[in-house]
């Protein structure tokens, strides 16, 4: 690994020269990544509070109890704060988020469970929509993830209006890279909502459809692509913008950029009706969107009304968007955000950043490793097992400096 000699190491003298060296920047640049992602799942989620008092929240981290709900069971949705405080030593499924949910934590689908945080709920939650995501199966092939019985490499892509999951290679279509658009509408809600399809031969991103039995091989691909589409748009779609490089290609596909307008105005001529006057392709395909595509939609009276009777007017809300709630939660957290180990660096001479830095990779090994125990046996880290592991940490530490001493030159 190259480093800037500007840069302090961590090391010795008596280190193999061979041996990877790391510095000061990059370690920061590792844990601010880190940080970053956290903050971005988890978004605006509160971790200390029950998110039922908020009743159905617009969007948040959901997770389902294996152990309490487990399959054959009625299923349901715990928040954050639940899944820490009510089921910490439980198996979950991470759900990622979902929209309009309230948490069912304690009520009548809990059959030896209270609820810590909030104990007086109703017995259920109606407006609540559940699938097999809640008992920890994906896509049409209704499996796990990670799937142990499955041995290629494939992306997840989220359905923004049934929220499901699915793999990349179970859409119909080869997906476009995931830089290349910001949302993705499966099959069977492609079905469930046909206008889409109008808009689709204007506005989604093109795809490489499997046209024959070979091309289950990669033998052979047909890209279809709309040449109107992109005179309209006035951009190639596949030339991703400044906004949309900043995506992540390992984060579910979104729409949103850093702000988002809830206000929708009725516009007095339909933009649909438009639309249907010209001739579109319907493909038995999930479609995908590229940024912004939500703001294009009708929202006339009619449209409108149509949105509501098919329980999808949230389409026309960019505030919906995972993209949305996850930059929320990330600029909401940066703006209470300090950087104490930057005031604690600036203030130090070299010996001493160094010296900080081993104590660093120690620190970060030892935590990786006792996290990856709760990772493996699928239970959430409680706030008495970091207590725990920084005080065997403590007790570790004082021991090797009791025993011997080491210089970091």
């Amino acid at each position: 690994m190259e480093r800037d000699a500007s840069e302090p190491v961590a090391g010795d003298g008596e280190r193999n020269a061979e041996e990877p060296v790391v510095s000061l920047a990059e370690v920061l640049a590792e844990n601010e990544e880190l940080e970053k992602e956290a903050r971005a799942v988890l978004g605006g989620s509160d971790h200390e509070r029950c998110s039922y008092s908020q009743g159905a929240v617009k969007r948040q981290a959901l997770y389902a109890c294996s152990t309490c709900t487990p399959a054959g069971e009625e299923p349901a949705g715990i928040c954050l704060a639940c899944s820490y405080e009510c089921h910490g030593t439980h198996k979950l499924f991470e759900l990622y988020t979902k929209r309009n949910f309230c948490c069912d934590c304690g009520n009548s689908k809990f059959k030896n469970l209270q609820c810590k945080l909030l104990p007086e709920k109703a017995k259920l939650n109606p407006a609540n929509k559940y699938n097999h995501n809640f008992y920890g199966l994906y896509c049409v092939c209704k499996r796990p993830y990670p799937d142990p019985e499955d041995e290629i490499p494939d992306e997840m892509i989220q359905c923004i209006i049934c929220e499901d999951w699915f793999h990349g290679r179970h859409l119909g279509a080869v997906p476009p890279d995931s830089g290349d658009f910001h949302e993705m509408v499966c099959q069977a809600c492609m079905d469930r909502c046909p206008f889409l399809w109008s808009y689709a031969s204007q506005l989604a991103v093109p795809t490489v459809t499997k046209v024959s039995p070979a091309a289950e091989d990669g033998a052979m691909l047909n890209v279809e692509e709309d040449e109107e589409m992109k005179k309209e748009n006035g951009t190639d779609c596949h030339v991703k913008t400044k906004e949309e490089k900043a995506v992540p290609s390992n984060q579910p596909s979104t729409s949103s950029g850093t702000e988002c307008s809830e206000a929708v105005k009725n516009e007095t001529t339909c933009r649909l009706q438009e639309l249907q006057t010209k001739q579109h392709l319907k493909t038995n395909t999930a479609t995908f969107w590229p940024h912004n595509w939500r703001s294009k939609l009708c929202t006339c009276k009619e449209c409108t009304k149509m949105y509501m009777d098919l329980e999808v007017s949230f389409l026309t809300d960019e505030c919906d968007t995972v993209l949305a709630y996850e930059n929320k939660g990330t600029s909401d957290q940066e703006a209470d955000r300090r950087d104490p180990l930057m005031d604690t660096l600036s203030s130090m001479n070299r010996v001493q950043q160094v010296e900080l830095i081993c104590e660093y990779n120690d620190l970060k090994t030892e935590l990786t490793d006792y996290l990856r125990r709760f990772a493996d046996e699928g239970t959430v880290v409680k706030r008495e097992d970091i207590q725990q592991f920084f005080e065997e940490f403590q007790s570790r530490k004082r021991r090797r400096t009791d025993q011997m001493q080491y210089y970091c030159s």
